[in-house]
């Protein structure tokens, strides 16, 4: 299981919230979505709550996103370049997805952070789907919690490596 976290721009859009406080059993954790628009094109901004790695997707179909959550996520770690055998795992511990609201401010910020980086990194006045996985992986590569106290800069594209290999591992090294 695992819960989609929205924000309230993006929650009424969504079926009724499912579950608050309950555990995810994906190795990525829940994952953070926030509605934006550049260029006056509306994205939808993806965060997995542990890895902190980012999806961007056209914002269409946001009814239908709980059940379209595994195949973003499934599309994601291929681009990432992850082994077939833990996505599959990864994926297969993320049904049932449930609904609820954000809760985790530091991740909350994160997302906000990305939002306010990726029209940077698009084209004015025309982007395609390749300039958004372009844009994904430069988010992939972003250091993430550098001042918080306590903890380790953190890199999405690596993390999401650690937590799989940590979660589903044994089958060598995590990308192709």
């Amino acid at each position: 299981m695992v819960t989609l976290r929205a924000t309230k721009k993006v929650l009424r859009w969504l079926p009724a919230v499912s579950a608050d406080g309950q555990g995810t059993d994906a190795a990525l954790g829940d994952w953070y979505v926030n509605r934006f628009v550049v260029d006056r094109q509306p994205l939808l901004l993806l965060v997995s709550s542990r890895s902190l790695l980012s999806i961007l997707e056209p914002a269409r179909q946001i009814r239908q996103l709980p059940d379209r959550l595994p195949v973003l996520v499934r599309q994601r770690l291929q681009r990432l370049g992850v082994v077939r055998p833990l996505i599959e795992r990864e994926v297969a511990a993320m049904h049932p997805v449930c609904v609820g609201p954000t809760r985790d401010r530091s991740v909350l910020g994160t997302l906000v952070d990305f939002a306010r980086t990726v029209p940077y990194c698009l084209a004015e006045n025309g982007w395609s789907d390749v300039d958004l996985r372009l844009t994904e992986s430069r988010l992939a590569q972003t250091p993430c919690r550098v001042s918080a106290p306590g903890r380790s800069t953190l890199f999405p594209c690596d993390a999401v490596l650690r937590l799989l290999e940590e979660a589903w591992g044994g089958f060598g090294h995590a990308i192709h």
